[in-house]
């Protein structure tokens, strides 16, 4: 039973590593926000024509920026871990973990364009929004919320 308890604590701690993640790191919930954003809009309307593949592809391009994302958080608390004394070396890793994020960033985006590049959908999109403008005006004010959500995170977190 023993065993167990220590895979079911190995879950609470990703979770909870998560969770400092979205309620510490802005870029983390921007990466968040912009794939909630694009799930929801595949998944809620018929405007794009996806496989099961485009759908597997979108998904893991997302995780792997996530995923990045909470790879440099690692790396920037480990190095200031050893130390609030810049360090060249200290530069490099964080640099180096940007840069992984910033490429992943990147390569998901193309992957976007080039999955959801499809000129009729954004037709039928705005076609949409031009003949149901409380649909439009929803989305609209649905940005507020996310963008408090982006910048400030947890409210109740205490401010450095």
């Amino acid at each position: 039973m023993n065993e167990y308890k220590k895979l079911f604590r190995s879950f609470i701690y990703a979770f909870e590593g998560i969770g400092y993640v979205i309620k510490n790191e802005r870029n983390f919930r921007i990466h968040l926000s912009c794939i909630i954003y694009m799930f929801s809009i595949l998944l809620f309307s018929d405007w794009f024509t996806l496989s099961r593949t485009d759908y597997a592809v979108l998904l893991v391009v997302s995780a792997v920026v996530l995923s990045l994302e909470i790879v440099n958080t690692a790396v920037e608390n480990a190095v200031n871990l050893y130390g609030e004394k810049y360090t060249k070396f200290g530069k490099i890793a964080k640099d180096a973990g940007a840069g992984a994020v910033l490429i992943a960033a990147i390569f998901a985006v193309l992957t976007g364009i080039a999955i959801l590049f499809q000129p009729d959908a954004f037709i039928n999109m705005f076609m949409y929004f031009k003949s149901h403008p409380a649909m439009l005006i929803l989305l609209l004010l649905s940005i507020i919320p996310m963008t408090l959500f982006i910048f400030w995170g947890n409210p109740f977190r205490k401010r450095k």
